[in-house]
């Protein structure tokens, strides 16, 4: 292996580190709601793993078809793990795929005019989403700090200990460090506390010495999907606020590589993300999305080629044909982590309000957005029975937090923002033709 072979292939283990922790812990903690066996887990992170490198080649291979052809890096969205979680519980796994299965095909179907869509989209629907999905993940995070909902040693010292040592430890690393240890501060914080409940005598092996040592993608490997209209909706709504954050990581690598997108390079990144979602649930994992954290990485590292990205996704499929390497995953303690999702859930209520920054709060009409969606959002979260006397038709979308408050933002910032205005050009119109 000459010079240059050896850096692209160190600068693409770089991004498979940067994204790892990301795209691992997403299956182990739907999987771990779900009260997945060791061996279900093992296959759902593998292949979700094998999964992601796909979803990268389909975007950094530009074609006639699609790919937007910039260093994108796609991995789970975090967006769509309460989402899951919920879908899983009520109508069961199999409805999970069937929802991806359809928002995929859904992202597909509007990826030529999605970026004409992208204006009823703006930060106040998109923050108050993120920021609703976000808080309702924070019940998820403690129940697993406390052991794992319905463990025998649920709320255990050992246990906090684990939890609140894992937490300050990745804590720690962030103040330290900055570049590349700062961003892989998840994995590192997982890793440290799985040893320390090593010696603690919490952590099993058993499942990485079953584990095979090679494995293939199987098709519906939880059974055939199933199909229901609350569930669709749910994802179908997850995929649209990921499809606009995407937008931003398209943005964001065209000014650091200095390309201009045109309307059909973006729907050609739609389309691949479309592609990669439809297929993940076809091999039962996860919708997927552009993760920022590798735009950090390019622009620490000033390389900007996309061969980076090809070996990077060559490693994440060869990573996820070895189902040992899965199984080495799945031996984290929950106690563990939970530690690691109060920061990560945290994060996404962050950049929830992160996105919100960008509206303007002397306007009360966006203030009541905010407050009414992401009011309604918590509250069917905490009260589920509130709407329990409504009609089927009308509980599809009023049974989960998530779309509740979601539609909530989206049709306020219609009526405050889109028909106002609106309506406020077409009486400046007559004014003028008055005049």
């Amino acid at each position: 292996m000459n010079q240059s072979s050896l850096k692209t292939a160190s600068l693409g283990i770089q991004h498979v580190l940067a994204m790892y922790a990301g795209a691992v812990i997403v299956p182990l903690i739907v999987g771990g709601a779900l009260g997945l066996t060791g061996e279900q887990l093992t296959y759902l992170v593998s292949i979700d793993i094998f999964m992601c490198g796909i979803a990268t080649l389909l975007q950094v291979w530009k074609n006639k078809f699609f790919g937007i052809g910039l260093p994108v890096v796609l991995g789970c969205t975090f967006t769509a793990v309460g989402p899951m979680i919920s879908i899983g519980a009520k109508y069961g796994i199999t409805s999970i795929y069937g929802s991806i299965l359809a928002s995929g095909l859904f992202v597909i179907i509007i990826s030529t005019f999605f970026g004409k869509l992208v204006r009823f989209f703006p930060p106040v629907v998109t923050g108050s989403v993120v920021t609703i999905i976000g808080i309702t993940l924070i019940p998820v995070a403690m129940n697993n700090m406390a052991g794992g909902e319905g463990s025998a040693d649920y709320g255990s010292m050992d246990n906090l200990l684990l939890a609140f040592g894992t937490l300050i430890f990745i804590l720690v690393l962030y103040k330290m460090f900055t570049g590349f240890i700062r961003s892989v501060s998840i994995l590192l914080g997982l890793v440290a506390g799985t040893i320390a409940a090593m010696f603690m005598g919490k952590v099993n092996f058993s499942e990485v010495g079953e584990a095979s040592w090679f494995h293939m993608a199987q098709p519906f490997y939880f059974g055939m999907p199933t199909f229901d209209i609350a569930a669709i909706l749910t994802m179908i709504l997850v995929a649209m606020v990921s499809l606009v954050e995407s937008t931003g990581v398209y943005f964001a690598l065209g000014d650091i590589t200095d390309r201009k997108l045109s309307e059909e390079d973006l729907s050609k990144g739609y389309r691949a993300e479309g592609l990669a979602i439809f297929l993940g649930g076809i091999f039962n994992v996860f919708p997927y999305t552009a993760y920022s954290q590798n735009v950090g990485l390019i622009q620490l590292s000033g390389v900007k080629k996309s061969n980076v990205i090809y070996a990077a996704a060559t490693f994440l499929i060869i990573l996820g044909l070895v189902p040992k390497i899965g199984a080495l995953t799945t031996v984290i303690p929950s106690a563990v982590l939970g530690g690691a999702m109060v920061a990560m859930f945290g994060m996404v209520v962050a950049y929830g309000i992160k996105m919100l920054s960008r509206v303007d709060f002397s306007s009360q009409e966006n203030l009541l957005i905010i407050a009414c969606s992401v009011g309604m959002g918590l509250g069917v979260t905490a009260v589920p029975e509130l709407f329990s006397k409504m009609p089927e038709a009308v509980r599809i979308l009023t049974d989960n937090g998530i779309v509740a408050g979601s539609l909530m933002a989206i049709f306020l910032n219609l009526f405050f923002n889109v028909f106002s205005r609106q309506r406020d050009k077409r009486v400046v119109l007559q004014e003028q033709k008055a005049s």
